[in-house]
């Protein structure tokens, strides 16, 4: 594996642990990981990168070896914490960015709120979520009171051996020394041996606000980067966005995420075979060579 290292960085007064791969002077690529995830998510990637890059990837706020946030979690604090974070490592230039799910929201959204500092921006299976209605206010706000007052929490395992099941569990495409890679930063060691998980359980908290696509639609419809989606040719995310009340689905489940592209001017759909949503785990040397030739172009 190509190795990282890994420090502690102050993003708006919140420690955030960023790892980063490659030689600082080699082209940029901020990377934004996603929901339940860590930023070693990208290990896999960076490894199938063919050109030396200098890979950058924090672990979002309450996540992996971040500072957790009393308050809780709000969207716009991952928008806040990206600029943040490339104002840090790249003050004066016009950066690369690719996200994957939940970071795929974040950077695309980004590109469209601050397109003078994007030029090339990716998301890998991140398109946003099913739309909502201003009927599904009341409900969703009430779900989140409730559950503010019996907040969730995490159970341990046994061993990360156990974390490692609960991965494969999750995605049976992901090898067992991917898994157990993963495994090691998504959990720590207990005083009794166990290990528990290194995110903050209030990320399973139900969010109250309605997502209404149309206002990442018009955010999208002012980025002046040049985009791709990536999407895993076997992921359910895709087919969810496009769901039928009866239903059925397109010809390949694509409809949903075609229709969301339109906003964006020139962007670009890969769909990656054998893949699911976490489809840089899955085929990572497929997304590298379409991340790649994306971003080597002139």
């Amino acid at each position: 594996m190509k190795p990282a290292t890994s420090r502690h960085v102050p993003l708006r007064g919140l420690p955030h642990r960023v790892l980063a791969w490659g030689d600082p002077g080699a082209p940029k690529l901020f990377c934004v990981h996603g929901w339940m995830d860590v930023a070693a998510s990208f290990q896999f990637l960076v490894d199938a990168f063919e050109r030396d890059r200098y890979v950058i990837a924090h672990d979002l706020r309450g996540f992996g070896g971040s500072a957790w946030q009393p308050q809780g979690y709000w969207f716009a604090d991952y928008l806040a914490d990206l600029e943040a974070l490339i104002d840090a490592y790249a003050p004066d230039e016009r950066v690369d960015v690719c996200g994957h799910s939940l970071g795929g929201n974040v950077t695309m959204l980004y590109a469209g709120i601050r397109p003078d500092r994007v030029r090339r921006a990716i998301s890998l299976d991140g398109f946003g979520i099913p739309m909502e209605s201003d009927d599904d206010a009341p409900r969703k706000f009430a779900r989140w009171l409730d559950a503010l007052r019996d907040p969730p929490a995490f159970a341990p395992y046994a061993s990360l051996a156990d974390v490692a099941d609960r991965l494969q569990r999750n995605n049976p495409r992901l090898a067992r020394d991917r898994a157990e890679f993963l495994a090691a930063h998504w959990a720590r060691a207990l005083p009794d041996g166990r290990v528990e998980l290194r995110s903050d359980p209030r990320h399973k908290l139900p969010f109250p606000s309605v997502y209404r696509v149309g206002e990442s639609m018009a955010i999208w419809k002012r980025i002046a980067a040049q985009v791709l989606w990536v999407a895993g040719a076997e992921s359910t995310i895709p087919r969810w966005l496009d769901a039928h009340p009866e239903g059925e689905m397109g010809v390949d489940g694509l409809d949903g995420v075609r229709r969301r592209m339109a906003s964006i001017p020139g962007a670009r759909l890969v769909v990656i075979p054998e893949a699911g949503h976490m489809l840089h785990h899955d085929r990572p040397d497929a997304v590298a060579r379409a991340v790649e030739a994306f971003l080597d172009e002139p």
